[in-house]
């Protein structure tokens, strides 16, 4: 914002790369998720080990979580002063 960035800019930018987290997160814990669920399929009542909808809610969930999560930080961040940040720096 100092050197005229617009807010919707750097909310993007920080977005994004809180995206990139939470997408590398979903991939390693579904994978996890699948390979402990083949494990324990057995003890599993009503459900596949793999039953793709369980792990597209979940994974919606967590998401939609965490980039809530991200959102709130990143959205202080923006309303903070740029004389204010630079004389903190």
């Amino acid at each position: 914002m100092a050197l005229g960035a617009p807010r919707r800019t750097l909310l993007w930018m920080v977005s994004r790369q809180e995206l990139a987290i939470v997408s590398a997160g979903l991939a390693v814990g579904l994978l996890i998720a699948i390979g402990v669920g083949r494990l324990v399929g057995e003890f599993l009542v009503g459900i596949g080990p793999t039953d793709p909808v369980t792990y597209i809610a979940v994974s919606g969930l967590l998401a939609i979580i965490a980039l809530a999560a991200c959102y709130v930080p990143a959205r202080r961040a923006i309303e903070v002063e740029p004389t204010v940040a630079l004389r903190y720096e």
